[in-house]
C-alpha cells in the first residue's frame, strides 16, 4: 500500500463490505450469525477497517444507517483489535475522523463522536496529541455542524476521561478547554449551549482546579441560563446546581433563596426528565447542614409540589399495567425477576444488630412501592425527597402537609388518593411522634383502603401500612392488630400480582415488629401463607419463602407444634425436591428453611437428613467447581459461590436448631474437611458463613471440632480482621465458643499456641 493519503478503496472491496453491512441489518439470526463470522474474518486483512472507515465518512452516496453501522462496527474493532492495527491505518482513520467531525448528517456526526472517543479511551489522549486542539479549533467554525460535531465529540471525552483531561501528561487542558466552554453559554443554538453544560459539569464533583478557578463565571452563566426555553439546557443547568450543592455550597448560600425559588419552578417542569433533575436538589440539600434554614421559609409551596409529583403519571400507569385489577393467573416472564442477592449468616455479639450495626435491611425503601418501574422517575424521586425531609424537620412538616393529606386521602380520584397514601408512607420515620394523635383515625381507614376496587390502591396501602406496624403492634390487638393481620392476609391471597407481592412484604414487616404476639394466630397465618403457594407465580414465591422465613425468625420455637410442621413443611419440602442443583430459586428456599429449621429445632428431625445431605453435597460440588476453574479456567466456568454460602447458612441452621441431634450426621459426612476449605476461601463471605457454622457445630457437637482445632485456630486467627468486619465478628465468636468448650482442658490450648 502506498501512503495512506493516497488510499482508495477498491471496487470490489467495497462492493463487498456494502453487502454486508445490507446483511447485517436483516431479522433473520441465520443471517446475522454468517455476518457476524464473515466480519471477524475480514479482521485479518489490514485494510478493512480503512474500508469501514471511508463507508462512514466518504461515501455519502449510501444510506445514513449503512454508514453509521460501518462506523459502529469500526469502534467494535478498535475495542477489540486496535493494538494490531497497522500505523498506516491508524493514521487514515484519525485523520478521516477529523474531517468528518462535521458531517451535514447528526447521525454521522454523533458516529464519528464514538469512534473519536473510543480511540481516545483505548489508546489514551497522549498519542494523539492533535486531537484536542483540532476540536478546541472547530468550536470557532462559522459552520454550526462542525461547531456540533466536536462539541459532541469533546463531551463523550469529557464523559469518558474527565480524569485524564486533568493530568500534568497532557499539560492540563483544562485550563484552555473550561474558559472556552463557558464562552457558549451564551451561544444562539440549544443543541450548543447543553453540550457546554454538559462538558464543564462533567468537572464538578471531582472539584477539578481549572474549574474551580472559574467557579464565579461559571455560577453567572448558570443563572442567565436559568429561564432557558430548552429542556435539555433546563436539564443541565439543574443537573448543575446539584452536584455543585455536595461541592461548593459556600459559593451558593448567598444565592440560595434564588436557587431555591428555581428549583421549585424546575420541579414542576413541564418537560418530566427536567423536573426529576430537579427533584435530585431536594434530596441533595436534605444531607447539607443549611437545609433546615434554608428550607423552612419555603416548606408551604415545596410540600405541595411533591406531594402532586408523587401522582402516578399517565405512563407508568400504562407500563404498570394499572387497569389490570386481576392478573394472578398470568405466569411471569423470566425477565421480571430481580436478581437476589444473599445476606450471609453473622453471628455478632446479639446487642449490636440491636444498635443499628446488624444488615441493612431494605425491605420498606420508600421506592419499593412499584419496583417493575426499576427506573429512577419523578414519583419515586418526590417520593423520597418528602421521606428525607421529614426526617429534616419532623413534626414542624406536619402544618403544612397534615391539610394536604386530609384532601389527598379522601379524594375521588384514584389517582389522588393513592399519591396522598404514598405520602402518608413516605412520611412515617421522620414524622412517626407527629402523626400518633391522627393514627387512631388514620390506620382502620388505611385499613378499609386494603380492599379497595383499584389494585394500585391496595398495593401502596400494604405499604404504607407497614411503615406504622411498629405502632399498630403497641395498640390492643383487638381493635388494630388483628383487623389488620386479617386484611393484610387477605391480600397476600389478592387476585393481582402486585398487591400479593406488596401484602407479602408488608406482612414480613409486621411478623418482624410483632414477633410473638403473633402466636395466638400462627395456625390463621399458616393456612393463609401455605395456600398461597397453590396461588402463587414465580416471582411472587420467592417473596412468599421471605416471609414464611421471617416468621420463623419472629416466633421461634412456638412453631415447633406437630399441627403446624403438618401445615408448613409438606410444600416446602415439594419445592426443595423440585428444584435442581443449579436452580437459583435454591437461594431463597435455603435461606427460608434455615429460619424453619432453627424455630422448628427437634420438629425439623423428620426432614433433616435429606436437607443435611444435599447442603454438604452444594458445598462440595461448588469447592469442585471452584478448583477446577482454577486448574484450567479456559475449560471450567468459574461457579456461583453463593450456593456454598447459602448451603453454610442452612447448616448452621440445623446445628442451631437439632443441638446435640446433628451429631449423627455429621459423623457420616465429610463436612469438617469442607469447612475447612471454606475457611480459607478468597471471598470473604464464604469465610463469614464457614466461621458462623464452626461456632454452631461446636456448640452443637464439639467432639468432631476438637481433633481439628490445631489445623483451624491459625485460619481463624488470620481472619481477626476488622477490614472485614463481619468475617471478624463470625471468627472471633467462634474462637469464643471453642475457648469456652476448651476452659475445662487447658493443656488443649497448647495446640494451638
Amino acid at each position: 500500500m502506498s501512503s495512506n493519503m493516497a488510499w482508495q478503496p477498491q471496487e470490489e472491496g467495497l462492493r463487498q463490505i456494502l453487502q454486508l453491512l445490507k446483511e447485517s441489518q436483516s431479522p433473520d439470526n441465520v443471517t446475522q450469525r454468517a455476518v457476524q463470522q464473515k466480519l471477524e474474518e475480514l479482521n485479518n486483512f489490514p485494510d478493512f477497517n480503512n474500508y469501514l472507515i471511508f463507508v462512514l465518512t466518504k461515501l455519502t452516496s449510501e444510506d445514513e444507517p449503512t454508514r453509521s453501522l460501518s462506523g459502529l462496527i469500526l469502534k467494535n474493532n478498535v475495542k477489540s483489535y486496535y493494538h494490531k492495527f497497522p500505523p498506516e491505518v491508524t493514521e487514515f482513520i484519525k485523520q478521516e475522523c477529523l474531517s468528518a467531525v462535521g458531517d451535514p448528517s447528526p447521525l454521522i456526526r454523533a458516529t464519528v463522536g464514538i469512534l473519536i472517543t473510543t480511540i481516545a479511551y483505548k489508546e489514551e489522549l497522549v498519542h494523539w496529541p492533535a486531537l484536542l486542539p483540532a476540536l478546541c479549533q472547530m468550536l470557532d467554525s462559522h459552520d454550526y455542524n462542525v461547531c456540533e460535531g466536536a462539541f459532541g465529540a469533546l463531551q463523550k471525552i469529557c464523559e469518558d476521561s474527565a480524569e485524564r483531561l486533568d493530568s500534568d501528561a497532557l499539560n492540563r487542558p483544562l485550563n484552555i478547554l473550561i474558559p472556552k466552554f463557558l464562552q457558549f453559554f451564551q451561544h444562539n443554538s440549544p443543541k450548543i449551549r447543553s453540550h457546554a453544560i454538559a462538558c464543564v459539569n462533567q468537572f464538578i464533583i471531582g472539584r477539578t482546579q481549572a474549574l474551580m478557578l472559574h467557579i464565579d463565571s461559571f455560577l453567572t452563566s448558570l443563572f442567565h441560563l436559568a429561564t432557558d426555553e430548552d429542556p435539555e439546557v433546563r436539564k443541565n443547568v439543574c443537573r448543575a446546581l446539584v452536584m455543585l450543592l455536595e461541592v461548593r455550597m459556600d459559593r451558593l448560600i448567598p444565592h440560595m433563596h434564588n436557587i431555591i425559588e428555581y428549583m421549585l419552578l424546575r420541579t414542576q417542569d413541564p418537560d418530566e426528565t427536567v423536573a426529576l433533575e430537579a427533584c435530585e436538589f431536594w434530596l441533595s440539600l436534605a444531607e447539607q447542614p443549611v437545609c433546615k434554614d434554608a428550607l423552612a421559609p419555603h416548606l408551604n409551596r415545596l410540600v405541595p409540589v411533591l406531594v402532586r409529583g408523587m401522582k402516578y403519571s399517565e405512563i407508568d400507569i400504562i407500563l404498570l399495567k394499572g387497569d389490570v385489577e386481576e392478573d394472578g393467573m398470568v405466569p411471569d416472564r423470566e425477565e421480571d425477576i430481580r436478581p437476589r442477592f444473599h445476606k450471609s449468616r453473622t453471628h455478632t455479639i446479639k446487642h449490636a444488630e440491636e444498635n443499628g450495626e446488624g444488615e441493612e435491611d431494605d425491605d420498606d425503601d420508600v421506592l419499593d412501592d412499584d419496583n417493575s418501574l426499576s427506573d429512577w422517575n419523578l414519583r419515586k424521586c418526590s417520593a423520597a425527597a418528602l421521606d428525607v425531609l421529614a426526617n429534616v424537620f419532623h413534626e414542624e412538616l406536619l402544618p403544612v402537609l397534615v391539610p394536604i393529606l386530609k384532601e389527598t386521602l379522601f379524594h375521588q380520584e384514584w389517582e389522588i388518593k393513592e399519591s396522598g397514601i404514598l405520602a402518608l408512607g413516605a412520611i412515617a420515620e421522620g414524622c412517626m411522634q407527629g402523626m400518633i394523635p391522627h393514627l387512631p383515625e388514620l390506620i382502620p381507614y388505611l385499613i378499609n383502603c386494603l380492599s379497595d376496587k383499584k389494585a394500585l390502591v391496595r398495593a401502596i396501602t400494604c405499604w404504607t401500612l407497614s411503615r406504622y406496624s411498629h405502632w399498630v403492634v403497641t395498640q390492643p390487638h383487638e381493635q388494630y392488630l388483628k383487623p389488620l393481620m386479617t386484611e393484610l392476609l387477605k391480600r397476600v391471597l389478592d387476585g393481582n400480582k402486585r398487591v400479593q407481592e406488596a401484602a407479602c412484604s408488608a406482612f414480613a414487616t409486621l411478623e418482624e415488629e410483632a414477633c410473638t404476639e403473633l402466636v395466638p394466630y400462627l395456625g390463621f397465618i399458616l393456612e393463609t401463607l401455605v395456600f398461597a403457594f397453590s396461588k402463587y407465580q414465580h416471582k411472587n414465591l420467592l417473596i412468599l419463602y421471605d416471609a414464611i422465613g421471617t416468621l420463623a425468625d419472629s416466633v421461634g420455637h412456638h412453631l415447633n407444634k406437630p399441627d403446624y410442621i403438618n401445615l408448613l413443611m409438606p410444600p416446602l419440602i415439594q419445592k426443595w425436591n423440585v428444584l435442581k442443583d443449579e436452580d437459583k430459586d435454591l437461594f431463597p428456599l435455603l435461606e427460608c428453611l434455615s429460619s424453619v429449621a432453627t424455630a422448628l429445632q427437634s420438629g425439623f428431625l423428620p426432614y433433616c437428613e435429606p436437607v443435611y445431605r444435599r447442603c454438604v453435597s452444594l458445598v462440595e460440588q461448588t469447592l469442585n467447581q471452584h478448583l477446577a476453574n482454577t486448574q484450567s479456567p479456559e475449560q471450567y466456568e468459574a461457579p456461583d459461590k453463593d450456593f456454598m454460602i447459602v448451603a453454610l447458612d442452612l447448616l448452621s441452621g440445623l446445628a442451631e436448631g437439632l443441638n446435640g441431634h446433628i451429631e449423627k450426621l455429621v459423623v457420616n459426612s465429610n463436612i469438617m474437611p469442607l469447612l475447612f476449605q471454606c475457611m480459607q476461601d478468597p471471598m470473604p463471605e464464604v469465610r463469614q458463613s464457614s466461621f458462623a457454622l464452626l461456632g454452631d457445630l461446636t456448640k452443637a457437637c464439639f467432639q468432631h471440632v476438637e481433633p481439628c482445632i490445631p489445623q483451624f485456630f491459625p485460619i481463624l486467627a488470620q481472619n481477626l480482621n476488622p477490614e472485614f468486619i463481619s468475617v471478624c465478628n463470625n471468627a472471633t465468636w467462634a474462637i469464643g465458643e471453642i475457648s469456652i468448650k476448651l476452659g475445662k482442658t487447658p493443656c488443649c490450648l497448647s495446640l494451638v499456641s
